[in-house]
């Protein structure tokens, strides 16, 4: 869900008949438009879209890169006085220095289902039978195989915390308000790097508006805090606070940007790459996701 900053000109056509309009003596104040982003998400549609993340390491002089690619299917259904989210893996690859590699891990993702409960106004409720993911796990492990990071990885506590920090981190705060330009917002993200995480507070700033196959929708720009200021908003320190107060890493920076249509809910285009130094290597991590489609279920 990206897109671009659409600029509004109107354009005033004098004939040459026209005498030149005197200057403006009192200035004008400029007035910035705000936008409402509602959560009204496409119902009996699927949604497809495609999400790629990629990691580099570099130490010593040598570089390894990694990267993911998958396509998703989303779905959202009236539920419990609000939406359940449910959402599939269609396709997975992964490459490392460039080959492609075979993972049973990939048969795990197509295997599971996540759902997600949210509420009407688009806000994370929990995870629906999460569960299944382990289930998934034990289905797809190849005998004699160690799945137990995997299956560590998956634990349903550990799941729902996570896709509630990625929600929170893309969408909190948006959803059911008007938005202006300028206008500020946090989330709190964690990224698993090596044997520890990156941890650092996401700052969106809106950017304005641009006009998208799924109809208008909201340009946020997207940078990384390593630190809360003390003197910083109270809707910043609110967001750390409801995470946990978690320990965020020294000198990580990110940048990117996230496209939301908001008149029908639609997750446009998102961008975002993190650099942060970890046990003597510079890690980037890239994070990409694009809606490709929004056709009608069949039935």
């Amino acid at each position: 869900m990206r897109s671009g900053l659409l600029w509004c000109c109107l354009v005033l056509s004098l004939t040459s008949a026209c005498r030149k309009a005197p200057p403006l003596r009192v200035p004008i104040p400029e007035v910035t438009p705000r936008v409402r982003v509602a959560f009204q998400p496409p119902v009996d549609r699927v949604l497809t879209e495609s999400q790629r993340a990629s990691r580099t390491v570099e130490k010593g002089g040598a570089a390894a890169r990694e990267e993911v690619e998958l396509t998703t299917e989303s779905r959202f259904t009236p539920s419990a006085g609000g939406w359940l989210l449910t959402q599939g893996v269609t396709h997975a690859r992964q490459t490392r220095a460039g080959v492609e590699v075979t993972s049973w891990v990939d048969d795990v993702l197509k295997r599971f289902m996540l759902r997600v409960q949210l509420a009407a106004d688009g806000a994370f409720v929990k995870l629906v039978s999460p569960e299944s993911a382990g289930e998934a796990v034990r289905q797809s492990v190849p005998p004699g195989v160690d799945a137990g990071p995997l299956e560590r990885f998956f634990q349903p506590e550990v799941l729902e915390a996570r896709t509630r920090r990625e929600w929170e981190a893309k969408f909190g705060g948006l959803f059911q308000r008007y938005v202006s330009e300028g206008q500020r917002s946090w989330g709190v993200d964690v990224l698993p790097v090596g044997d520890t995480q990156v941890a650092y507070v996401l700052e969106r700033t809106v950017q304005g508006t641009r006009d998208t196959e799924y109809g208008d929708a909201v340009v946020l720009s997207l940078r990384c805090l390593d630190a809360v200021p003390e003197d910083g908003p109270d809707a910043l320190m609110d967001a750390w606070v409801a995470a946990g107060r978690p320990e965020l890493t020294p000198g990580v920076s990110c940048q990117g940007e996230q496209v939301v249509a908001y008149g029908r809910f639609v997750p446009v285009s998102r961008e975002l790459t993190v650099k942060a130094q970890v046990d003597g290597a510079m890690w980037t991590l890239t994070m990409e996701s694009r809606a490709q489609g929004l056709q009608e279920e069949a039935r």
